[in-house]
């Protein structure tokens, strides 16, 4: 799913096309993709782009008439700017936003459809699409540790909730906790205050850093190859690729669709994880070690 450092280079891709731009027509070919009825999304025809705006991982599109259309992308959902006119061709193609100057055409691969539009109503309408977040970058530390010690989480479900830290998804919030030498399951009310502070600073550091990256990357282009897996990553989707810090293999626990990487050496004091799905079939065989897993994988 395109996190806060993606949203944030799609947006700046968006100002420089759209912004002051008319919105011409909007083509949805995905039965699934609007999600409001009220306000009717023709209201938004012939208005003019006055804004735009990131809400937690969602692209917020500001009208004249103080309309917004809110995009959520989703895991698979991507945008690209593309002439006039472009075909919008189901079931990759969602919608077309038509504008004088070219068309934003959203895709959505894979068959489940999870991306969504919204029409909603000047700032009463963006609140209640507004998980509540807390913005990082423009926190200060103790409001920052506040949110994340509220409730005892582990740090990857409280870095990737965003009723409590805007942006941050599963791929970012890897690299955060490497970059922190903190383990994915370690418990927030557990943390010292060091280590506390270094998760601030890592939070801060990488989606800065990232950012900067993305932006370098796209060059004023329209930003196409946007994915969760990415070189230069230090973990997530490096599994068995060494460590940068420390050259030790990566390791990763998988749940559903997802999948967390982490190093053992740099963030768990060389522990492994329990894997749901392996731990249960090997039971107390499950390796606790790095040593342990080469052991095993040995033989």
């Amino acid at each position: 799913m395109p996190e806060l450092p993606d949203i944030t280079v799609y947006l700046e891709a968006l100002e420089q096309r759209i912004l002051n731009q008319t919105l011409e027509n909007v083509r949805i070919a995905s039965p699934f993709l609007l999600r409001t009825a009220t306000p009717p999304l023709a209201n938004a025809f012939g208005q003019k782009v006055l804004r735009l705006r990131r809400l937690g991982k969602r692209i917020c599109i500001g009208l004249e008439n103080d309309l917004w259309l809110v995009l959520h992308l989703m895991i698979a959902g991507r945008l690209h700017w593309k002439p006039r006119n472009v075909k919008v061709s189901p079931p990759r193609g969602l919608a077309a936003f038509d504008f004088p100057n070219g068309a934003l055409l959203w895709t959505e691969a894979g068959s489940k459809k999870r991306a969504s539009l919204h029409v909603v109503q000047g700032e009463a309408g963006l609140a209640t699409l507004d998980p509540g977040g807390l913005e990082v970058l423009d926190a200060t530390l103790e409001q920052f540790s506040a949110r994340l010690t509220a409730a005892n989480h582990t740090l990857k479900r409280a870095l990737t909730d965003p009723r409590l830290f805007s942006g941050i998804g599963n791929a970012y919030s890897d690299e955060i906790l490497w970059e922190a030498q903190l383990g994915p399951l370690a418990l927030t009310q557990k943390l010292s205050t060091a280590e506390v502070t270094c998760l601030f600073e890592a939070i801060r550091q990488s989606l800065t850093n990232w950012t900067a990256r993305l932006r370098a990357e796209a060059a004023g282009k329209f930003p196409e190859k946007v994915t969760a897996f990415r070189e230069g990553m230090a973990v997530h989707g490096r599994y068995k690729f060494p460590c940068p810090r420390c050259g030790n293999p990566i390791q990763r626990i998988r749940y559903a669709d997802n999948e967390t990487n982490y190093c053992p050496t740099c963030q768990t004091n060389g522990k492994l994880l329990a894997d749901r799905g392996l731990s249960r079939l090997l039971g107390a065989d499950w390796p606790r070690t790095l040593a342990e897993l080469e052991l095993l994988t040995q033989k």
